[in-house]
C-alpha cells in the first residue's frame, strides 16, 4: 500500500518554523518511501481563517520546496480541501454517533467548565464531567430554549492506546483523562477531532505526521475510527520546537514567522538549519528538501522539546 501523508495546517496566520519544521517531517516521511502528499486547509473557524492566509501558505511551502499531490490549488479526487467546505461530511458522521445514541446535548458554558471542581488536563482543558449526560429530553428541551447546545460523545472507562511511530506506546483512559469530548461546539462549528478523523480517512491519509502537543488528542481520535468504522492512519509525533527562551512558537513570534525569516534567509538555509537542529542534518548547513532526504532517519530525531540557539536563524 502506498503512503499518503499529509500537511493540515490552520492558515490564521503566516507560518512559522514550527509549523515548517512539521510540513518539512510529513514531506520527508512520505517522500522518502515514495508515498504521495496532500495540503488540507483546515479553516473551520473561517473567522480567524481568511482565505488570503491560506494561499499565502500555499505560495509559501511551494518557496520552500515542499510540493504537493492534492490540495486547493492542484486539485485531487478527495476534495474540496478546504474544511470549510467540507461540513456536510462532518454531519453524515454526526448523524452516524447520533444514531447509535453516543451523542447528547451540553449546555455549559466556558465559565462554567473551568469554575467547576472537575480535573484539568496538562494542557489546561478540563475534563469534563459528564453534567450534562443525565439530562431528559425535556430538560434538555427546556434548556435549549434559553442556549444552543454544544454536542458531545460519550466516552468508554477504558484504556485507548497506541504505538506512536517516534515516541513509542502511549494510553489514556478516555472517560478519566479526558472526559467526553465535543463534536460540534454551541455555535454549530465542528470540532477538531471529529473533522479530521473524517478528513484523513476521506482523503486516503496512512501517515499522520505532527507535533507531540497532539499526541494526547490521537486515543480520542482512534475511538473516533472504531466507531465511525474507519481505517485509522499511522501516527508519528514530532517534539516541539521552542523559542530560544522556551516559549513555545506561535504565529505571534515575528522573527520566527517566514515573512521575517524570508527577508534575511533563502529556503535551503531554512531548512537547512531547521533539519540540524532535529538531528538529520550534519552542521547547520543550506541543504534543499530534496537533499535531506538522503540522511532523515526518524531514529535521528530527539524525543525531547528542541529550543532553538539564540541566532541560529538571524
Amino acid at each position: 500500500m502506498q503512503t499518503v501523508g499529509r500537511f493540515a495546517p490552520s492558515p490564521s496566520g503566516r507560518i512559522h518554523l514550527g509549523n515548517i519544521l512539521c510540513c518539512l517531517l510529513a514531506w520527508l516521511s512520505a517522500r522518502q518511501k515514495g508515498g504521495r502528499v496532500v495540503l488540507r486547509i483546515e479553516d473551520l473557524d473561517t473567522a480567524r481563517c481568511p482565505r488570503r492566509y491560506a494561499d499565502q501558505m500555499e505560495e509559501d511551502l511551494r518557496w520552500l520546496g515542499l510540493d504537493w499531490d492534492e490540495g486547493p490549488s492542484v486539485g485531487g479526487p478527495d476534495g474540496p480541501y478546504y474544511q470549510s467546505q467540507r461540513t456536510a461530511l462532518y454531519q453524515a458522521a454526526l448523524e452516524k454517533l447520533e444514531a447509535r445514541g453516543l451523542v447528547y446535548p451540553c449546555f455549559c458554558t466556558r465559565a462554567e467548565l473551568h469554575a467547576a471542581s472537575a480535573p484539568h488536563r496538562g494542557d489546561g482543558q478540563v475534563v469534563y464531567a459528564g453534567t450534562c449526560r443525565g439530562l431528559t429530553a425535556a430538560e434538555a428541551a427546556e434548556r435549549a430554549k434559553r442556549r444552543a447546545p454544544a454536542l458531545r460523545l460519550v466516552t468508554p472507562d477504558a484504556a485507548w492506546g497506541f504505538t506512536d511511530g517516534h515516541m513509542g506506546p502511549y494510553a489514556e483512559n478516555l472517560a478519566r483523562d479526558c472526559g467526553d469530548f465535543l463534536l460540534r461546539r454551541s455555535d454549530g462549528m465542528f470540532a477538531y477531532q471529529l473533522a479530521v478523523v473524517v478528513d484523513d480517512a476521506a482523503m486516503g491519509v496512512t501517515e499522520v505526521v505532527r507535533g507531540a502537543d497532539l499526541l494526547d488528542s490521537t486515543p480520542r481520535q482512534l475511538y473516533l475510527y472504531r466507531l465511525l468504522g474507519l481505517t485509522a492512519p499511522a501516527f508519528i509525533h514530532f517534539p516541539l520546537l521552542l523559542a530560544p527562551d522556551g516559549r513555545r512558537l506561535s504565529k505571534r513570534d515575528a522573527d520566527a514567522g517566514l515573512d521575517s525569516l524570508r527577508d534575511r534567509l533563502t529556503a535551503a538555509e531554512v531548512l537547512g538549519r531547521l533539519a540540524y537542529l532535529a538531528g538529520f542534518n550534519p552542521a547547520a548547513e543550506p541543504r534543499t528538501a530534496e537533499a535531506l532526504l538522503a540522511d532523515f532517519r526518524w531514529d535521528r530525531v530527539p524525543k525531547e522539546d528542541i529550543r532553538i540557539p539564540a541566532g541560529l536563524f538571524a
